[in-house]
């Protein structure tokens, strides 16, 4: 049992770092940062959202990319909390080959969130090196939470 315990407390340890390092070049989470403007255009309408358009309510920003495993595992659990809350959450796609790879991937899914059609400004203006990579903004678009890799229902709740 002492070894076993001590197994889950290894692994563990490794996980926190592993984070610890894909986060270490994200932008920083101190409310203090604003987050970079952006004008992005939705898959489904080819409408725009800005990131002026989310102030006022807390946001998720949440970048994936459509060949990601890990994104379509953690996506379902992102739209339950934007059907069940009072909450923004956008999806940014990014490296992604064509608008249509984006389309198949959130259908499969059956995504009712604005799914955005990201691009490399994005990317580098966010910092996101993995996916799926995510923000947490306030009412005043200030970076309060971030985060890399899944992310479950719940653990997405804690960090609003």
């Amino acid at each position: 049992m002492v070894k076993f315990l001590a197994q889950c407390i290894v692994v563990v340890c490794v996980f926190l770092l592993i984070t610890a390092y894909q986060e270490k070049d994200m932008l920083s989470e101190d409310g203090a940062q604003q987050a970079p403007y952006f004008s992005l255009a939705t898959i489904t309408d080819d409408q725009r959202i800005d990131l002026a358009s989310l102030q006022g309510q807390k946001t998720i920003l949440y970048f994936f990319a459509p060949w990601c495993h890990v994104c379509k595992l953690s996506m379902p659990n992102l739209n339950n909390v934007y059907k069940q809350q009072n909450i923004n959450v956008v999806a940014i796609a990014l490296d992604y080959e064509n608008k249509e790879q984006v389309q198949h991937f959130t259908d499969e899914l059956e995504l009712s969130m604005p799914v955005l059609l990201g691009n490399h400004n994005i990317r580098a203006n966010y910092k996101v090196s993995a996916y799926p990579s995510y923000y947490v903004l306030d009412e005043k678009s200030n970076i309060i939470e971030r985060s890399t890799g899944y992310s479950s229902e719940l653990g997405l709740r804690m960090r609003m």
